[in-house]
């Protein structure tokens, strides 16, 4: 089993930044975790030598990798404070500099094997937003196509539960890359297979970016038509990280119906456009409400907002998904409706979406453009 003597050693043979000092005594280890044979290392650097130190992270990786015992490894270039490394901030000024590009990915680079890549996102928490992503990619499996999802949500993961997976990824017969777990027809991928389940992820900016970099290619994806991105709510690194790094073929945008929501889902939106990623549409969940006793309707957080608010925005509306008990059932017993119960109304709104998206996707999304380098103002 490794333990920390052991990764010290193997990183022993690492020069760290200054490219001769051996890495454990560089001072730059910022980090070490070590849970069931999986490794997660953390190294400081100045942001503005990311890209001429991404040798030193994939040495490192590669060495503890080699390691007996040693399942998985996880090696990011962090930057808590230019001042404890030694470099000036990167210049964010007004008309200014650009934020610090995560390590190991180029802006707008392709992932092989993967044809079309869709980030389903929402303004804020509490919308559903997972529900969605999980049935839709299961949706789409359905329809015929080959699927995978990625759980970009690195501090709150939801992927494992929704989908029934909680055994670890194994390494791919190269040594460098996981292999996905799969259900449903669908692979799937999250940070939340490589750490225990009420494990805190305790990560700054440049910490995360660079996980999800690596979560998305350093993974044996194969040869998949759609692969669909469970976003974290919000507008932040993660989602320009996406925009900088891999060509979106577009988002999807999920809300509840009440004022609240739709005005996070507007900033969402916004950004997205902003970026020039396309928007492939809204989807309005927990829509209604269907009593399982006498049928009645009731729609617990008004209706029809998010239909409204995607014609005043001029994105198309991909439809309705209901609050409902089975939804809620399946999904914490982690089975989604869209397969476990097919020939239910419940699975058929998601599969309908599934069919919108799929056909947007065909036709190409609206209003795709080049993904621009983003600047702060």
């Amino acid at each position: 089993m490794a333990d920390r003597d052991g990764v010290m050693a193997a990183l022993a043979q690492v020069p760290g930044p200054d490219g001769r000092t051996p890495l454990p005594q560089s001072g730059a280890i910022s980090g070490l975790t070590i849970r069931d044979g999986k490794v997660f290392l953390a190294i400081l650097i100045d942001p503005a030598q990311a890209s001429k130190l991404e040798p030193m992270r994939t040495r490192a990786e590669t060495a503890i990798k080699a390691l007996p015992g040693v399942t998985a490894a996880v090696v990011t270039l962090t930057a808590e404070s230019a001042r404890q490394v030694g470099g000036a901030a990167p210049a964010a000024g007004r008309g200014g500099g650009q934020p610090h590009r995560p390590q190991g990915a180029t802006r707008g680079q392709p992932l092989p094997g993967v044809k079309k890549i869709i980030a389903v996102a929402s303004g804020k928490g509490g919308v559903g937003k997972s529900t969605v992503a999980c049935n839709l990619a299961v949706g789409l499996a359905k329809l015929g196509l080959e699927v995978g999802v990625l759980d970009a949500d690195l501090f709150g993961p939801s992927m494992p539960k929704l989908f029934g997976l909680a055994r670890k990824p194994e390494i791919a017969s190269d040594g460098q890359r996981l292999i996905p777990l799969e259900a449903y027809g669908v692979k799937v991928m999250s940070i939340g297979f490589l750490i225990e389940e009420d494990a805190p992820v305790i990560w700054r900016g440049p910490m995360v970016m660079s996980a999800l970099n690596q979560l998305l290619r350093e993974v044996a994806w194969g040869e998949l038509d759609v692969l669909v991105v469970d976003m974290p709510p919000g507008t932040g690194d993660t989602q320009l990280t996406m925009a900088q790094n891999v060509p979106l073929s577009g988002a999807v945008i999920v809300s509840t119906p009440q004022d609240l929501a739709l005005i996070d889902a507007r900033r969402g939106v916004a950004m997205f456009q902003q970026v020039h990623v396309p928007l492939i549409g809204v989807v309005e969940n927990m829509s209604y409400f269907l009593c399982p006793h006498c049928g009645a309707r009731t729609d617990v957080f008004s209706h029809g907002g998010a239909r409204k608010e995607a014609e005043r925005l001029g994105v198309p509306f991909l439809g309705e998904a209901p609050l409902d008990i089975a939804i809620r059932e399946n999904s914490d017993a982690g089975r989604p409706v869209a397969a476990s119960l097919p020939e239910s109304a419940q699975a058929r709104a998601f599969l309908d979406i599934a069919w919108q998206v799929r056909d947007t996707l065909e036709a190409g999304a609206p209003g795709a453009k080049p993904a621009p380098r983003i600047r702060f103002l």
